[in-house]
C-alpha cells in the first residue's frame, strides 16, 4: 500500500508520509527479506525498482551487518536478478547493476580480487534463455555504473585508496573489450552507445590516456553516425580533459591529427545549419587545446600541427551566424583564448619572443573575429529577437568584452592603433559603405579596454575623441556605445580637458533621449566625477539640460538619482555663491511640490512622490563636497586632503538643510507610521553627515532633538542608524556633547522598553541599536585612552597599566586597522597610534615590532617589507598627525586587498 501510495496517490501528504516510511523500511533488518520478494517477475516495474533500491541502500551504507560467509551468496543472487532483468525494465536493471557495483567496491581487491574479469566472464557465458546482445548491454551497464558508483561511494579514505588503485588495473581488462564491441562491424547502435558511456564513465578515474589511446582514437569513427555522435563527443572530450592526461603527450599529439580530421565535417554541418554538429565538434577541438595548450606548444617540431588547431578553433569563434539565434557555438572557445595567452606570457622572454612572432597575428585576427561576432544584426532581425535571446546577446559581449581586455595585454598599444585605423577609415569615408554595425563594435572594442586599462599614454585616444562627432547617430545601439565610450575615457578627459568641448554637447544632447537613460546619465556622472575642476564654463549649460529632463520626467527613478550624484560633483567644484545660486534653481520645483505633498492626506501615490523627493536631495548631498576644494594646478603629487579649510561661512547643503527642515519636519509629522519615508528622511541626513563630516556641526542640536522626537514616537532602525553616524563624528566635540548624548540616553531607555516587551518583533531595531552600543563603546575606549596617555609619564600608576596592558592595546588597533573593523574608524586609530607615538615612543618601537612580526598578522594580504614601512613611517611622525592618518588609512587598504581600486579612489 505504501508503495502504491508513493506512486498512484494525487495526495501530496498521503505521498510525503509513504515516501518517509518507505525509507524507514530500506534500512530496516527485514529489507533482506523483502526486497528479494519484490523483484518477483509478477510485481510492476515500480515495485521492482523499490526492492533493487533497498538492495542498494543495504549494501552501499550498512555492509558492516553482512556476514562474511553471506558474500558469495548475495553476488550470485544478484548475477541472476541482472541476468533476469536484462531483457526486462531497463531502470530496474540500472538499480540492480549498482547494487552489485557497490558489493564488488566493498569486496575488492582482497574478497574479489579479479571482479571485472568474472563480471566479463559471467555475462560472455551462453545460458538462462537471455539473448547475447541483452547480455553484453547489461554487462556494459555493470561496467559504467562501477566507476561512478566509486566517486558516490562512502568508503572510507584508505579503502578509497585501495579501491581506486584496483580499479585502475582492471581498465586492463576492460578498455580491449569495449575496443572490441566498438570495431565490430555487426556490433548494434545501442552496444556502441553503451560502449561509449562505459569509457566516458572509466576515464573519469584518470585511467592512463595512453592505455585507452586506441579506443579514443576509435570514438573518432563513431562522430559521423547521428546517433552516436552525443555520446562520442562526450566520451573524446572527458577522456582529454582529464588532469592526468597532460604527462601523455605522444598521445596527445596524435589526437591532434584526428580533431583536425574533423574540420570537413565541421565545415558541412555549418553550411547546412546543423547547430548540435557543430557544437559537438567544437567542444571537442577546445578541450584539446584548452587542457593541453601548454604540452603542445612546448612540442616546437610539431607547432604547425598546433597553429592548424588553433586556427580550427579560430574559426568556431567566428562561425557564422548572430549568437545565440543562429549558433551557440562561439561562446564555448572564449576560454580557450585566455589560456593559450596565459601559456605563451608564462615562458621565459626567449621562448616568448618566438611564440609571440607566431601568435601576436592569430590575436589580431581573434580580435577582429571577435569585433564582427559583436556585431548588432540588421534592425528587422534583432526586432524578433525574444527579451531572453537579447539578454543572452547582451551577456555575450560583455564576455567579448572582458576578452579583449585581457588579449590587450598581450598586443598592447598597437591594438588601440589597429582599432582607431579601421575607425579613421570608416568615419573618413575610405572604406566603402560600412553598416553602423561596424562602427558599434569597433567603439565596443575601444570602450571594453579603456574602461579598464590606463590609456592615458595612448597616442591615439585624441583622434578618435576627434572622430566621435563625426558619427552618424542614427540607431539606439550605437548612441549607446557612444555614450559609454566617452564614460570609459572620462579619466582621459580630466588630464586633457580641452577636448571636453568636442564630446560634452553629444552627451548633454542624448541626456533627452528615453532610451538612452542608462548611457547618458552614467556617462555625465562620469565626467562630472572625473573633470569637475575643468567643468565650471559649462556648468550652467549641463544644470540646465538636466533641470529639464529631470522636470519632464524623462528618466526612470535610479537615473534620475544618478543624474543628481553628478550635479553634486559639478556643483563641487563652483564657488560658494554660484552653489546656492545652482541649488536654488535646481532645488526650488521640488520644494514646492514637497510643500503640497506634505498637505495631502497620505495615499500611496504621494508616498512614492515624497519618497523620490527625499531621494533626489540625498543623492546631490552625497556627493556634493566643498572641503575638497583646492589647489588643482597639478603642482602637487600627494592626493587631496580631506581636511583642507573650507570656504568662510556656512556650507551650502546645511544652508539648504536649514530652510528646508521646518517642511521636512512636517512631512515627518504625517508619514511618522511610515518606515520608507521616515528611512528617506534619515538618508538625507546621513548622506550629509557622511560627506559633510564636522561642517554639519550647525544641524547637529537641531536634528538631535528631531530624531529623539522621532524615535521616542515609532521607533525605527533607520533612526538609529543615523544616531550612530552622528556619534561617531561629533560625540568627541565638546560643544556637541550635551545634545548627542541626550540623544543616545533617549533612545537607549526607549530601545530597553522595547526589548522588554519582547525583541523578536524588531530585528531590525535589535541588529541597528546593538551597532550603535558598539559604536559608542568603541569611541569611549578610544576617547579614555587619549584622555590618559598625556598623563602617563608623570603619574606611576597610569604608566604601569600603559606598560602592562599597552601591547594588548596596539594590537587591538592593528587588528582593526588590518580589516578587523570599519574603515570609516581609521582616523580615530590613528589618534591612538599618533598618541602613542608622542608620549610612549620607546615601547611603541618595541611593540611595533613584536605585533608585526606575527606571519599573516594583520593580514595574509600584506607583506613583511610593506608592515616594516609602515613601521618607519610610524614612528618618523610625531608632529603631523594629518600625515600619520593618511599613512594609517594607506595601510588599510592595502591590508584589505583594495589599494590601488575604485574603492581607494573614494576613500
Amino acid at each position: 500500500p505504501a508503495l502504491h501510495q508513493l506512486y498512484y496517490d494525487p495526495n501530496i501528504e498521503n505521498k510525503n508520509l509513504a515516501q518517509k516510511w518507505l525509507m524507514q523500511a530500506q534500512v530496516s533488518p527485514q529489507a533482506w527479506q523483502f526486497s528479494w520478494a519484490l523483484l518477483s517477475p509478477d510485481k510492476v516495474p515500480e515495485i521492482q525498482y523499490f526492492g533493487a533500491s533497498a538492495l542498494h541502500t543495504k549494501i552501499s551504507r550498512y555492509w558492516s551487518d553482512i556476514p562474511s560467509d553471506q558474500y558469495e551468496t548475495l553476488k550470485t543472487q544478484l548475477f541472476s536478478q541482472i541476468a533476469c532483468f536484462s531483457s526486462g525494465s531497463k531502470m530496474v536493471l540500472t538499480r540492480l547493476c549498482v547494487a552489485l557495483a557497490s558489493l564488488a567496491l566493498n569486496t575488492m581487491p582482497e574478497a574479489w580480487p579479479g571482479a571485472v574479469p568474472e563480471m566479463v566472464r559471467v555475462f560472455q557465458e551462453e545460458g538462462g534463455g537471455v539473448d547475447g546482445r541483452a547480455r553484453c548491454l547489461a554487462l556494459l551497464e555493470l561496467l559504467t555504473v562501477l566507476p561512478e558508483e566509486f566517486q558516490t561511494s562512502r568508503l572510507p579514505q584508505y579503502r578509497k585508496g585501495q579501491v581506486r588503485g584496483a580499479l585502475g588495473r582492471e581498465w586492463g581488462s576492460v578498455c580491449p573489450l569495449l575496443q572490441q564491441l566498438l570495431r565490430r562491424g555487426d556490433s548494434p547502435g545501442a552496444v556502441k552507445a553503451r560502449v561509449l558511456r562505459c569509457l566516458s564513465s572509466w576515464v573519469l578515474l584518470d585511467v592512463p590516456l595512453s592505455e585507452s589511446e586506441g579506443l579514443v582514437e576509435d570514438c573518432f569513427t563513431a562522430l559521423p553516425d547521428p546517433e552516436l555522435f552525443d555520446t562520442a563527443v562526450e566520451a573524446i572530450v572527458n577522456a582529454i580533459s582529464q588532469p592526468d592526461s597532460q604527462r601523455y603527450v605522444n598521445t596527445l599529439l596524435k589526437l591532434v591529427p584526428q580533431v583536425l580530421s574533423l574540420q570537413d565535417q565541421l565545415r558541412e554541418a555549418v553550411q547546412s545549419g546543423d547547430m548540435e554538429t557543430s557544437h559537438g565538434i567544437c567542444r571537442i577541438a577546445v578541450a584539446l587545446g584548452e587542457n593541453h595548450s601548454r604540452a603542445l606548444l612546448e612540442q616546437v617540431e610539431h607547432w604547425q600541427g598546433f597553429l592548424a588547431l588553433v586556427n580550427m578553433i579560430m574559426f568556431c569563434t567566428g562561425i557564422p551566424g548572430h549568437y545565440p539565434v543562429n549558433e551557440t557555438t562561439s561562446s564555448l572557445t572564449l576560454t580557450f583564448w585566455y589560456t593559450l595567452q596565459d601559456d605563451i606570457m608564462s615562458f621565459d622572454s626567449e621562448r616568448q619572443a618566438v611564440y609571440l612572432q607566431v601568435y601576436r597575428p592569430v590575436y589580431f585576427q581573434l580580435v577582429d573575429v571577435l569585433l564582427h561576432k559583436a556585431q548588432f544584426p540588421s534592425d528587422q532581425e534583432y526586432a524578433t529577437w525574444s527579451s531572453d535571446e537579447k539578454e543572452q546577446f547582451r551577456i555575450y559581449r560583455v564576455d567579448i568584452s572582458d576578452t579583449l581586455m585581457y588579449v590587450y595585454e598581450m598586443l598592447g598599444a598597437e591594438l588601440l592603433s589597429n582599432l582607431y585605423e579601421k575607425l579613421g577609415r570608416i568615419l573618413t569615408n575610405t572604406e566603402p559603405a560600412s553598416s553602423w554595425q561596424h562602427t558599434e563594435a569597433l567603439l565596443y572594442g575601444f570602450q571594453s579596454i579603456a574602461e579598464t586599462i590606463d590609456v592615458n599614454y595612448s597616442d591615439v585616444i585624441p583622434g578618435l575623441i576627434g572622430l566621435i562627432p563625426r558619427i552618424n547617430i542614427n540607431n539606439v545601439q550605437l548612441a549607446d556605445t557612444v555614450m559609454f565610450t566617452i564614460g570609459a575615457l572620462a579619466e582621459w578627459l580630466a588630464d586633457h580637458p580641452v577636448m571636453l568641448s568636442s564630446v560634452l554637447p553629444l552627451v548633454l544632447q542624448a541626456l533627452g533621449n528615453p532610451d538612452l537613460s542608462v548611457s547618458s546619465v552614467s556617462t555625465l556622472k562620469k565626467i562630472c566625477r572625473e573633470c569637475k575642476y575643468d567643468l565650471p564654463p559649462y556648468a550652467s549649460n549641463i544644470v540646465a539640460v538636466s533641470q529639464e529632463v529631470l522636470i519632464k520626467q524623462i528618466h526612470k527613478t535610479s537615473q534620475c538619482m544618478w543624474l543628481m550624484q553628478a550635479l553634486g560633483f559639478l556643483l563641487s567644484a563652483l564657488p560658494v555663491e554660484e552653489i546656492l545660486r545652482n541649488l536654488h534653481s535646481l532645488i526650488t520645483p521640488y520644494i514646492q511640490q514637497l510643500e503640497k505633498l506634505a498637505d495631502e492626506t497620505p495615499n500611496p501615490s504621494n508616498k512614492l512622490a515624497i519618497i523620490h523627493i527625499l531621494g533626489l536631495l540625498s543623492n546631490l548631498f552625497t556627493t556634493l563636497d566643498i572641503s575638497k576644494q583646492e589647489d588643482e594646478s597639478g603642482e602637487s603629487t600627494a592626493p587631496p586632503i580631506k581636511t583642507a579649510p573650507p570656504p568662510p561661512g556656512p556650507n551650502p547643503v546645511v544652508v539648504v538643510l536649514q530652510q528646508v527642515f521646518a517642511l521636512i519636519q512636517t512631512v515627518l509629522s504625517k508619514w511618522l507610521n511610515d518606515s520608507q519615508v521616515v528611512e528617506a528622511v534619515c538618508a538625507i541626513f546621513e548622506k550629509s553627515v557622511k560627506t559633510l563630516l564636522h561642517d554639519f556641526a550647525p544641524m547637529v542640536s537641531q536634528l538631535s532633538e528631531m530624531l529623539g522626537q522621532m524615535y521616542s514616537t515609532i521607533p525605527q532602525a533607520s533612526a538609529l542608524d543615523l544616531t550612530r553616524q552622528m556619534v561617531h563624528i561629533f560625540a568627541s566635540e565638546t560643544e556637541h556633547f550635551p545634545p548627542i548624548k541626550a540623544l543616545f540616553e533617549l533612545v537607549t531607555s526607549v530601545t530597553l522598553s522595547i526589548f522588554q516587551q519582547g525583541p523578536r518583533d524588531h530585528p531590525d531595531i535589535v541588529d541597528s541599536f546593538m551597532q550603535l552600543q558598539a559604536q559608542v563603546c568603541f569611541w569611549f575606549l578610544i576617547s579614555f585612552t587619549l584622555e590618559l596617555l598625556p598623563h602617563c609619564s608623570d603619574v606611576p600608576p597610569l604608566a604601569r597599566v600603559v606598560q602592562e596592558d599597552g601591547k594588548l592595546l596596539l594590537q587591538a588597533v592593528i587588528e582593526a586597522i588590518g580589516g578587523g573593523s570599519s574603515r570609516g574608524l581609521m582616523d580615530q586609530f590613528a589618534e591612538v597610534l599618533f598618541s602613542l607615538n608622542k608620549h610612549c615612543f620607546s615601547l611603541l618601537t618595541m611593540w611595533l615590532k613584536e605585533v608585526l612580526q606575527s606571519p599573516g598578522f594583520p593580514s595574509t594580504r600584506v607583506t613583511s617589507e610593506q608592515k616594516d614601512t609602515f613601521t618607519q613611517q610610524i614612528l618618523r611622525e610625531r608632529v603631523n598627525k594629518r600625515r600619520v592618518k593618511d599613512i594609517v588609512k594607506e595601510f588599510t587598504l592595502v591590508c584589505r586587498g583594495l589599494h590601488g581600486t575604485e574603492y581607494a579612489a573614494d576613500y
